[in-house]
C-alpha cells in the first residue's frame, strides 16, 4: 500500500501559479512523461479494441499500424484530453475562482516525443479583498415633508408627460427639445460610412447620435435651423457597450431635417381623468399620496446608496480594463433586473439601457467592484434566494405588468435576466440584512443638503488641484463657440420609480407627436 502511495504521489502533476496583472494569473503545468505515456497507451488501447483495419480482425490490429494509420488524429485527442484534465485539475485543487474560461492556444502546444508535456494558460479570477466590518455602519436618513409646491411641480410635470411633441417652425433649436436628422458616422478603421435617416436626437448635455455617445450635445446643436449641418468628432471610451465603436474615432456629421418642442397637456377632465381624478383637488391629493412614497422610497433608496457607499470607500482592490469591458453586459443585465423589480415598461427600460450605455468608465468600475463585494457580503452573512421567493417576487411583478406569472417568467429566461434578477434579489436581501444592524440617524433635509454642498466644494477643489482626464474628448464644429474643459459630469447609479419625475420627462421626450393613452401608474 506504501509503494502504491508513493507511485500515486510520483505522477502527480507539477503546478506553478504566478500573478500576471490585476485579477489575472498565469498557471504553469508539467505533466510527468509517465501520465503522458499512460493516457497514449490506454488510448491506443481503446483504438485497438473498436477499429477494424483490413487485414485483421477486431481487436487484433498491432498497435504500430494504429500508429500509422492514426497516429496524428490520436495524439492531438490524447493531448486534447491531457491540456484539458490537466487544466481543470490545477483551478480546482488550488481553489481559484475563474471568471470564464481558461486561455488555452491548444494549437500551439505540442506532445513531446519523449520526457514530459508542458504548458501554461491564463485565467482571469475574483478580485481579492477584505470586507470591512459589516455591523454598526453610520446611516442616515432624511426626513421629507410633502409640500404645496412639490405638487404643484409634480402636476406640471404631468402634463409634460401628457403633452405633445410639436414642431418648431422658424426657430432655431433649444435645450430639451427634439431634432429629426439624416446622420452620418465615419468610424476610424471602416472604409463605408454608416449612414441613419431620421434619427431622433433630444437636446440634452449628454446622449447619442446614431448610438455613438456625444457629450456637450446641447451646445453642438443649439441655435441649429432646419437645412442646417453640423459635425463633431468623438473619441468612444474604451469600456463603451457597443464593441465596434469601443476606444475609436467617430466622425459625426448631421442635417436637421425638423425640430420640436413639448407642449404640455391642459388641465381639464380628460387630463384629470387619465390619472384617476375628476378635479384639480382630487388630482393633488392623489399626487401628494404618490409623493409620500415616494419619499418613503427615496429614504430607503438613499439609505441603501449609503451603504454602498461605505462598502466601495473602504474596500480596495483593481478592476483591469479588459474585465470592466467584458463584464458590461452582466452590468447591463444587474440593470435591467433592477428596473424589472421597479416595474418599468419594457419602453422605459430601454430608455434606462441607453443611458447605462453612455456611462462613465468610472460608473461601471464601481458598479462591477459594488458586484463583487455584494456577492462576498451574502457569502460572509450566508444570504441565499430560494426558487419559492424568486416565483414569489415574480407573481408580485406578474400583477403590476398585468401578465401571467409563467408567462413572465419564460421571457426571463429567453431573454437572459432571469439570473441576473436572482442576484439582484439577493444583494436587496444583504442590504435589508446590513441596515438592520446600522446606526441610523434621522436628520432634516437642509442639514444634509448643506453637508452636501460642503461637500461638493470639498471634491470641487481636489479636482482643480488634480485634474483628471476625460473619457471621451469631443472637437466640435460649431461656430465661434468659446471652448472650455470641463470635468465629466459623475452620476451616481441610483435606482428610480416608475412615478419619478425624472422617468416622466424621459418618458414625454420618447413620445411621438401623437401621444399614446398610458395607465397611470397610480
Amino acid at each position: 500500500m506504501a509503494e502504491d502511495k508513493q507511485h500515486s504521489e510520483a505522477v502527480k502533476n507539477t503546478v506553478a501559479i504566478e500573478q500576471s496583472g490585476s485579477c489575472k494569473k498565469k498557471i504553469v503545468v508539467e505533466i510527468p512523461e509517465e501520465t503522458v505515456k499512460k493516457a497514449t497507451d490506454e488510448q491506443y488501447e481503446t483504438l485497438r479494441r473498436e477499429v477494424i483495419l483490413p487485414g485483421f480482425r477486431k481487436g487484433r490490429a498491432p498497435r504500430r499500424l494504429l500508429e500509422k494509420r492514426l497516429g496524428k488524429e490520436t495524439t492531438e485527442q490524447i493531448k486534447l484530453k491531457l491540456l484539458s484534465d490537466a487544466s481543470d485539475a490545477a483551478i480546482k485543487d488550488n481553489k481559484l475562482d475563474i471568471l470564464g474560461e481558461p486561455d488555452i492556444d491548444f494549437e500551439k502546444i505540442e506532445m513531446p516525443a519523449a520526457g514530459p508535456l508542458k504548458f501554461d494558460f491564463e485565467v482571469e479570477v475574483r478580485p481579492e479583498f477584505e470586507l470591512p466590518a459589516l455591523e454598526g455602519i453610520a446611516v442616515k436618513r432624511v426626513k421629507q415633508e410633502v409640500k404645496d409646491k412639490q405638487i404643484k411641480g409634480e402636476i406640471e410635470q404631468l402634463q409634460k408627460w401628457a403633452g405633445m411633441w410639436v414642431p418648431r417652425q422658424d426657430g432655431a433649436v433649444e435645450a430639451d427639445d427634439q431634432v429629426i436628422a439624416d446622420a452620418i458616422l465615419k468610424i476610424e478603421g471602416v472604409e463605408e460610412e454608416q449612414r441613419n435617416d431620421n434619427v431622433e436626437i433630444y437636446v440634452r448635455q449628454s446622449g447619442v447620435i446614431g448610438a455613438v455617445p456625444v457629450t456637450k450635445l446641447d451646445e453642438f446643436l443649439k441655435g441649429a435651423k432646419i437645412g442646417d449641418v453640423r459635425q463633431t468628432s468623438v473619441d468612444v471610451p474604451k469600456t463603451y457597450i457597443r464593441t465596434e465603436y469601443r476606444g475609436k474615432k467617430i466622425d459625426v456629421k448631421i442635417t436637421v431635417k425638423e425640430i420640436k418642442y413639448l407642449k404640455p397637456a391642459e388641465m381639464n377632465e380628460g387630463f384629470f381623468k387619465r390619472f384617476g381624478a375628476s378635479t384639480e383637488d382630487e388630482l393633488r391629493e392623489r399626487v401628494r399620496d404618490m409623493l409620500r412614497g415616494r419619499f418613503e422610497q427615496m429614504a430607503r433608496e438613499n439609505m441603501t446608496g449609503q451603504i454602498y457607499k461605505y462598502m466601495l470607500d473602504n474596500t480596495n482592490f483593481d478592476l483591469p480594463l479588459d474585465v470592466v469591458a467584458d463584464q458590461s453586459d452582466v452590468v447591463l443585465h444587474r440593470r435591467y433586473a433592477n428596473l424589472m423589480m421597479h416595474g418599468f415598461t419594457r419602453e422605459q427600460i430601454e430608455e434606462q439601457l441607453e443611458e447605462l450605455k453612455t456611462s462613465s468608465e468610472q460608473q461601471a468600475k464601481e458598479q462591477l467592484k459594488a458586484f463583487f463585494i455584494m456577492d462576498k457580503v451574502a457569502e460572509k452573512l450566508g444570504i441565499e434566494v430560494t426558487d419559492e421567493e424568486i416565483n414569489g417576487r415574480i407573481a408580485q411583478l406578474a400583477i403590476e405588468r398585468n401578465q401571467r406569472p409563467e408567462r413572465l417568467k419564460d421571457e426571463m429566461s429567453r431573454d437572459g435576466s432571469l439570473g441576473q434578477f436572482r442576484l439582484q434579489v439577493r444583494e436587496e436581501k444583504c442590504i435589508a440584512k446590513l441596515l438592520e444592524s446600522a446606526k441610523i440617524t434621522e436628520v432634516e433635509p437642509e442639514e444634509e443638503a448643506a453637508k452636501e454642498k460642503q461637500a461638493a466644494v470639498k471634491s470641487a477643489k481636489k479636482k482643480e488641484e488634480k485634474p483628471k482626464e476625460e473619457p471621451a474628448k469631443e472637437k466640435q464644429v460649431v461656430s465661434k463657440s468659446a471652448k472650455k474643459k470641463e470635468e465629466p459630469e459623475k452620476k451616481k447609479p441610483k435606482d428610480k420609480s416608475a412615478t419619478h419625475t425624472a422617468d416622466k420627462k424621459e418618458q414625454a421626450e420618447k413620445r411621438k407627436t401623437t401621444p399614446k393613452k398610458k395607465k397611470s401608474s397610480d
